[in-house]
């Protein structure tokens, strides 16, 4: 038999589970003082998340799509990217945009129904926030071959779910990547389920990252777990992109720990001790016995760091509270240039309505 081609893809984890190095740790990340900002960080997106979910169970929010578990995986993702680079989110990805200059206050008022949340702050080139599945990707490539056409050294960056790894515009994005040599990373969050649908339901792949060797791309499987194997993973990524190598295709291996949405039940579908499985892989508490073990943090400076947490995020929360409601005919007037004869009505309709 005449082999056409092989291939093999690597599996990045530099901590276990208990927070113990298994491998050795690549040059950038050896010195543990390094991961604090990222660590910290961490534990700011999860007060985040908290607050946002009890903002919504008291009335005061919208359907939220909680991070928790995910703060690896988006921090590193965040920490990776240059200003210059762009980003699309999929809805969830609160750790990656905070890094990038977005507001908590912003993400609120997103999921708090007002649209103005989505002309936040940062980099003005990321693309907002994008709840139809994996069309971010194709958004993410076409300006990957901006990048390309312009000769610059920056790089398109967008994360999709595993679920969203079966979408034709994530195979879309890829093939033009693969195609074209572009400065694209698609990042793969496997959390093991696509609301209700198992990963063993979604493909028969035995990887999601090998679903990249189809375009011709890079492909990488991360523990997302592993804020030291997610930040490496990212790093060669970048640097291939950047040196005109090429994208890749990563997928980061972690677990949703919250239901999919706010709207959502998933003890309606998934078991206690799968939840309770992952609850002892997840990414904060095995850094922060890290870190600990290497004299860089302790439970004293977690304290402190948690209650300052507190009031950032109160802080944040009280401003998009007193942030003024739009009028109503805010969602006319934005429509069109020109707006059609049955929308003027429905316009006046709603004004009439009010009083007004």
């Amino acid at each position: 038999m005449t082999v056409a081609a092989t291939f093999e893809i690597e599996y990045l984890q530099y901590l276990g589970k208990d927070g113990t190095p298994v491998a050795e740790l690549p040059a950038a990340f050896r010195d543990p003082k390094a991961l604090l900002p990222a660590f910290k960080q961490m534990l700011f997106v999860r007060t985040f998340d908290s607050k946002a979910i009890a903002l919504q169970r008291t009335g005061k929010l919208g359907t939220y799509a909680s991070c928790l578990g995910h703060e690896a995986t988006h921090v590193g993702i965040g920490a990776s990217m240059q200003p210059d680079d762009v980003f699309a989110p999929s809805y969830r990805e609160y750790g990656a945009q905070f890094m990038r200059g977005v507001l908590p206050r912003e993400v609120l008022l997103y999921w708090g129904g007002d649209e103005r949340g989505n002309d936040f702050s940062g980099p003005k080139q990321d693309y907002a926030w994008c709840v139809p599945i994996s069309t971010q990707c194709l958004h993410a490539a076409g300006a990957a071959l901006k990048f390309k056409l312009m000769k610059q050294k920056h790089l398109a960056v967008a994360c999709c779910g595993d679920g969203g790894s079966s979408k034709t515009d994530f195979y879309a994005a890829l093939n033009s990547a693969g195609a074209y040599q572009l400065p694209l990373i698609l990042c793969v969050v496997n959390n093991g389920w696509a609301i209700s649908v198992p990963r063993s339901a979604q493909t028969g792949a035995q990887t999601l990252a090998q679903k990249g060797l189809a375009g011709g791309l890079h492909c990488l499987q991360v523990d997302g777990n592993d804020l030291i194997a997610v930040l490496e993973g990212m790093r060669r990524a970048s640097e291939r992109a950047r040196n005109g190598e090429g994208g890749s295709v990563i997928e980061f291996m972690t677990y949703r720990l919250h239901d999919h949405t706010t709207a959502d039940d998933a003890r309606r579908y998934r078991n206690d001790d799968e939840v309770k499985d992952a609850w002892t892989r997840e990414p904060i508490a095995r850094l922060r016995t890290y870190l600990t073990a290497q004299g860089v943090w302790s439970e004293e400076e977690e304290k402190a760091w948690a209650e300052e947490c507190g009031k950032k995020v109160d802080v944040e929360i009280n401003a998009y509270l007193e942030t003024p409601v739009q009028p109503v005919e805010a969602m006319f007037d934005y429509l069109y240039a020109d707006p059609p004869p049955d929308l003027l009505a429905q316009r006046a309709f709603a004004l009439a309505q009010e009083g007004r």
